[in-house]
């Protein structure tokens, strides 16, 4: 065993499709998160899929596709609106996607799609996700969607997988990353969580 296998593990979740409510899509420049996204929908896993995202919180604009390089180039005014097009153009009808186009980061991903749903009661939700995104992804969603079962469908990107992370300072800048994130970011999510829970 690797000393880093138990990194590779918590980082890249990845699960077998099973029948569910909806697809998740969080927003993202790289279209193949869309791509798998149809192919799970033409699959008949689930008949709808919601994409969310504005573009980064760290910009003022969407800047664009970074891939598949068909779509390099093409304007889109959202994260949202280009992978909506991939999904179309995949052959998925315009009334199987409902669209959130104001979430900025990972965790209003969640947030958004929460409130956009409301109160609908969601079982089984598949989670479409950069594969290196997927544990951080996940955890953003299950806090939103507490009693929601997901089944994590990432999609290659960057040419980052679970089998070659480690094999490149660049990718393992990304992963680590992600490593650090998920501490980071959940660090105060947690100690309100118990604060909250401790005043009930």
């Amino acid at each position: 065993m690797r000393f880093y296998d138990a990194l590779t593990e918590f980082i890249f979740v990845e699960d077998q499709p099973e029948q569910a409510d909806y697809i998740f899509i969080p927003g993202s420049g790289y279209g193949e998160l869309a791509e798998k996204a149809a192919e799970i929908y033409h699959k008949g896993f689930s008949g709808k899929i919601v994409v969310s995202g504005k573009y980064s919180v760290l910009g003022d604009r969407f800047t664009g596709p970074v891939s598949p390089e068909k779509y390099v180039g093409k304007e889109y005014e959202t994260e949202c609106d280009f992978l909506a097009d991939i999904l179309r153009e995949s052959g998925v009808p315009s009334e199987s996607v409902l669209l959130e186009k104001s979430a900025s980061y990972t965790y209003e991903n969640a947030i958004y799609t929460r409130r956009l749903l409301g109160e609908e009661k969601i079982e089984k939700v598949i989670l479409v996700c950069q594969a290196y995104h997927a544990r951080r992804s996940l955890l953003y969603y299950q806090l939103l969607f507490p009693d929601t079962k997901f089944y994590v469908c990432p999609a290659k990107t960057r040419g980052i997988a679970k089998d070659n992370w480690f094999l490149s300072p660049e990718k393992i800048d990304v992963v680590l990353g992600e490593v650090e994130r998920c501490g980071s970011q959940f660090h105060e999510i947690m100690k309100l969580s118990i604060a909250s829970e401790s005043q009930e």
